[in-house]
């Protein structure tokens, strides 16, 4: 019973039976801790499992020295043209890396306390997209904010 709960969810049809979607991919993240089930499924795994990769700093994962991003070491750092080129290869190669997902539209602009990316992800598997706005602040540190189209 728990395994075929699991495995699909059910929409409810207008005076149909409910129709089982199966779920391609399933995870879990404690990110969110009002969150009573730490249970993800589909695009929103995939896009914590993006944002996980901009949390880790570029050198910290044990064993992988090049996984993570670089901007967290070049957040009090002024946004030359050398320093734009250098974060946009490192958040190509952080998408590039991911097959379920492809990023169009990359813009990275500097506020008072940090940068701001902006890109639109589109979810290959889903047919699905939507602008995301990732904050990376000298204070707060990772906030995303995102706009589905």
């Amino acid at each position: 019973m728990a395994t075929s709960l699991y495995n699909r969810t059910t929409i409810p049809g207008t005076g149909n039976p409910a129709v089982p979607i199966a779920r391609k991919y399933r995870g879990f993240s404690t990110v969110n801790k009002n969150s009573k089930n730490f249970a993800l499924y589909d695009f929103e795994l995939i896009k914590q499992d993006l944002l996980n990769s901009f949390y880790v700093r570029q050198g910290e994962k044990l064993m992988d020295p090049e996984y993570g991003c670089v901007i967290w070491d070049l957040l009090f750092e002024p946004l030359t043209p050398q320093v734009k080129d250098l974060l946009l290869q490192n958040i190509n190669a952080i998408v590039n890396a991911d097959p379920r997902i492809q990023a169009s539209n990359v813009v990275i602009t500097q506020y008072e306390t940090g940068l701001q990316l902006e890109m639109t992800l589109a979810y290959v598997t889903y047919n699905l997209s939507e602008n995301l706005r990732i904050h990376f602040d000298q204070k707060v540190g990772l906030l995303a904010t995102s706009l589905k189209q």
